[in-house]
């Protein structure tokens, strides 16, 4: 299956950050993919004032959807693929901290599956900042996959950004099936140009699956992100991968290489400690 990650430069701006949105996703549609990941925080990169403001509700089926999710379902059946929406931040029982959600949208427009920000980002990085996370996001409980069609079927595991430092979840994740997981992020530079390829490429080697992560890149604010959106295969290689600025990375997931990885190097049969 070919797949894709869409490398941002999201503002504080919705309308014209959906306009970007939407114009990559044609972009990667048009290259084949038939699934597209969006990174975090593709609608709205700002103060967290306003996420609160733009938070909207996740219904199954299309109805009394907000600006974001109306342009995820559209750009969803346009395009007769499966949008895999970053972290977008979704309505919880708390106004004030609302959840970051990745939601998936099946190619009819249909909401496949939602999967809530496990590990919050609450660090203190010196010089590069301090981040709450927690301050302002409800963090979720529950580790989800979703099941995309096909011979083999595609079983992606969900996580997002800060999750990449909890192999962990990963191990949950291909416990239940998965061969592709999907990390949309807004890694920091700082933290971003010594962790985020050395995470990824390790993430993809012990859980022996594709990875396939799409980053916010640039400025934001007082905020700078590193980029670097690739798409990595079950040895560990780096098989597609963004330059500077924003843009779209493709590639194919081929479920034979990653059975056959399995096969010769059988270390997830191998596991003692579960």
């Amino acid at each position: 299956m070919r797949v894709a990650a869409v490398q941002l430069s999201s503002q504080d701006d919705v309308r014209a950050n959906l306009l970007q949105v939407s114009e990559r996703v044609a972009r990667a549609a048009a290259g084949g993919a038939r699934l597209v990941l969006l990174p975090e925080n593709f609608a709205y990169f700002g103060s967290e004032t306003g996420k609160r403001a733009h938070a909207e509700p996740l219904h199954v089926e299309a109805g009394n959807d907000g600006p974001i999710v109306t342009t995820l379902r559209s750009l969803a059946v346009e395009h007769g693929l499966w949008l895999l929406a970053g972290g977008m931040p979704e309505r919880s029982d708390e106004p004030e901290r609302p959840y970051n959600t990745c939601a998936v949208f099946e190619p009819n427009g249909r909401l496949a599956a939602r999967y809530r920000k496990l590990h919050l980002f609450d660090v203190e990085l010196g010089a590069a900042g301090s981040y709450r996370e927690s301050a302002a996001t409800t963090a979720g409980d529950e580790v989800v996959c979703v099941t995309v069609p096909g011979e083999p079927a595609l079983v992606v595991g969900l996580t997002v950004c800060y999750d990449l430092r909890f192999p962990e979840l990963y191990r949950r994740l291909v416990d239940v099936g998965a061969n592709l997981v999907v990390v949309p992020a807004a890694f920091t530079q700082a933290t971003g140009k010594d962790h985020w390829l050395v995470l990824l490429r390790a993430r993809a080697i012990e859980s022996q699956c594709y990875v396939l992560a799409a980053a916010q890149w640039g400025r934001h604010g007082e905020r700078l992100t590193f980029g670097k959106s690739c798409l990595i295969d079950p040895w560990g290689e780096v098989i597609a991968q963004a330059s500077e600025g924003e843009g779209v990375v493709i590639g194919d997931v081929d479920l034979s290489y990653l059975a056959d990885v399995r096969r010769r190097l059988p270390s997830l049969a191998h596991r003692v400690l579960r």
